[in-house]
């Protein structure tokens, strides 16, 4: 029924690495994305060395595939910033750029969600996070929408439909769960405190968008997916790479 779900059966083990990392993102980024919603400018290259600092900090412990998958997830996620947000006006930060801390945070906001999804209470408790996910983000999706809610978010809605998709379909679930949260916790921290604002009108699809979209973690899905895919082929060029550089010295 869910292939790519943990085995209920299957032992656990609790690693305090992944519940240390997950910590310190959850205050990291409640403190940063608060202070960057009224401090000045020149203020975002500090944390911007903060982040990078926090970011390699964390990657000392990690493999060389995780590394790596981070690596490509802070470029995708830096490019898909560039179109989404200066280029489409999807979202629009405070001083209209994209402030110097925001590709690092990709890269702490990724590894995040795969420690929370390897963590040793994710994997016991699958199916329970799971369940809770779904009806959380369900309310929050289904309230987007809904005659009550002073803003419609027509593709919150879509967005949580495609992140169901990839939650029981994809190869990643548990990442996807630990999306769920981080991702969903940095949008209503960074949106409540100004640090940017999401469009009324979604200007790719012309639909209605909350601040944020409820199903703002289906990108990040997007963002496992071309990690995973891309890790492997990058290790083997750059390992061809070395060994032929090696060679020829």
């Amino acid at each position: 029924m869910l292939p790519y779900f943990p085995d209920q059966n299957a032992e656990v083990k609790h690693c305090p690495r992944d519940y240390i990392i997950s910590l310190v993102t959850f205050i990291a980024v409640t403190i940063s994305l608060t202070y960057d919603g009224s401090a000045p400018l020149s203020h975002q290259k500090i944390l911007a060395i903060i982040a990078w600092t926090i970011l390699i900090i964390m990657l000392w412990g990690e493999n060389k595939v995780i590394r790596t998958q981070v690596m490509i997830a802070v470029v995708f996620a830096t490019i898909g910033e560039n179109f989404a947000s200066l280029y489409m006006e999807a979202y629009s930060y405070r001083f209209k750029n994209i402030p110097l801390y925001i590709p690092a945070g990709h890269g702490i906001v990724y590894l995040t969600a795969v420690a929370l999804g390897r963590s040793g209470f994710f994997q016991h408790y699958a199916r329970e996070i799971s369940i809770f996910v779904v009806m959380i983000g369900g309310l929050w999706a289904i309230k987007g929408i809904s005659p009550f809610t002073e803003r419609n978010d027509v593709v919150g809605a879509v967005l949580f439909g495609i992140f169901l998709i990839c939650l029981f379909k994809g190869r990643s679930p548990m990442v996807y769960l630990g999306a769920f949260f981080i991702t969903s916790w940095l949008e209503i921290v960074g949106t409540q405190a100004g640090t940017w604002s999401w469009a009324e009108i979604d200007p790719a699809s012309t639909l209605s968008q909350g601040n944020p979209p409820s199903g703002i973690a289906a990108w990040y899905c997007l963002v496992d997916a071309v990690a995973m895919i891309g890790a492997k082929p990058l290790l083997k060029c750059l390992s061809r790479f070395y060994q032929q550089h090696l060679t020829s010295i």
